[in-house]
């Protein structure tokens, strides 16, 4: 018998980094992304307690580290600039406001893929169109015509996976809005922004400028509440028009900022939403990372999630043979209490960031010892084996396969 063979949809975060160690565990792997290369830029991602051990052990930590942001802290600002509070990537350890390894999500997405493409078949420009799965493996028919059979098909494809679509039913059925709307691009760095983030709040909304390790360079970011959204998440000129509306009269740099709204190389605006599955399996179909088990951006955990459940998901795989029934149920139950947790972070931090209502009796005071327990859950509360029954290979391979390459 010949090595397992993987399809993985998405060449993002998740799918590289379950790439990775699909490979060392013997896996011959597959990517599909329907994107004509890796994207550029993005949002700042982080990696936060038990995330930092996987990416020690995937190797790469000094790679990650290289080419972090250098983000040395944040203030709030007044609308007139005056800095009203200061935190710091060294606050709690380098798990608080600004995490101590903090990346673009273009960055993180060029370091994995950098560490796979030599194993590892990338094929971009394309997407499934059809999937038929039986008791021994699953048929695909891919949109540019060709048909392969594969053992199993991970879903890694973020927020609005189309595999999910395909295999689990309606994104509605799934996806839940947190009545929030995020918004980030790339600007000229003309603020004299050094390495500090600065964020502006007001009820309901906000407006950021933040460092991306390129000095000419800054991410605007906005934030404003929604409670409904239903704009295409690929209709860009109507995100930008909703972006605007949401936003007048919001002060601070907010003016400036838009100036530069239709000449940015990398706009991106969509809902914060989470999404809730109650399996993220059916057969021999799986589901990692957004497509899964989105916390939403409010969590500042979606990175980690995506790392840790491909180390976890390929561990399962390969110390349960291969056999997806057990794997994936092992691989569930070892990450849903963490998700839990991470997604309960991405509500509370809906509703701080939410419109007071002044008619509303006021919240009961929290309950420190159950929040700071809940904190500690999201960041460190998922195991990770050692899987020293697996094989793992632990070296990277020099013979590529395939000649798709980004552009």
């Amino acid at each position: 018998m010949g090595a397992v063979k993987v399809l993985v949809t998405g060449a993002s975060i998740a799918g590289p980094a379950l790439a990775h160690w699909l490979r060392r565990r013997g896996a011959e792997v597959t990517v599909v992304e329907r994107a004509p290369g890796l994207r550029p830029g993005g949002q700042a991602v982080d990696a936060r307690g038990v995330t930092r051990e996987v990416i020690r052990r995937m190797g790469l930590d000094e790679a990650v580290r290289a080419a972090r942001t250098e983000t040395a802290g944040a203030h709030t600002v007044a609308a007139d600039g005056t800095v009203l509070e200061t935190f710091s990537a060294e606050d709690d350890g380098g798990d608080g406001y600004i995490s101590e390894i903090e990346i673009l999500r273009g960055d993180l997405s060029q370091v994995l893929y950098d560490d796979t493409h030599d194993g590892v078949e990338y094929v971009f420009g394309d997407r499934i169109a059809e999937l038929t799965q039986d008791a021994d493996g699953v048929d695909v028919v891919f949109a540019g015509g060709d048909r392969r059979r594969f053992d199993l098909v991970i879903g890694a494809d973020g927020l609005h996976s189309a595999l999910r679509a395909m295999v689990f039913g309606p994104h509605d059925e799934y996806v839940r809005h947190l009545g929030h709307v995020l918004a980030f691009y790339s600007v000229p760095n003309e603020f004299g922004l050094d390495d500090h983030v600065l964020e502006h709040q007001e009820p309901g909304r906000s407006a950021m400028l933040r460092p991306i390790g390129d000095a000419t360079r800054a991410m605007a970011m906005f934030s404003f509440v929604s409670p409904d959204f239903d704009v295409d998440y690929r209709d860009v000129e109507a995100q930008k028009r909703l972006l605007r509306e949401r936003v007048a009269g919001l002060g601070w740099l907010t003016p400036q900022l838009l100036e530069h709204l239709d000449d940015t190389p990398d706009f991106y605006l969509d809902q914060v939403a989470q999404v809730v599955l109650d399996r993220w399996s059916d057969g021999r179909v799986a589901l990692l990372g957004d497509a899964a088990f989105s916390s939403s951006p409010l969590s500042g955990q979606g990175t980690g999630l995506a790392l840790v459940g491909a180390y976890l998901l390929a561990g399962e795989l390969a110390t349960a043979g291969w056999d997806p029934a057990p794997a994936f149920a092992a691989y569930e139950s070892r990450m849903r209490s963490f998700v839990e947790a991470n997604q309960e972070i991405g509500r509370l931090h809906a509703a701080m960031r939410g419109i007071p209502d002044p008619d509303a009796a006021p919240a009961p005071e929290p309950d420190m010892e159950a929040l700071t327990a809940l904190v500690e859950r999201a960041l460190n509360g998922v195991e990770l084996p050692d899987y020293a029954q697996a094989p793992d290979s632990g070296v990277r391979l020099s013979a590529p396969r395939g000649t798709s390459r980004p552009s």
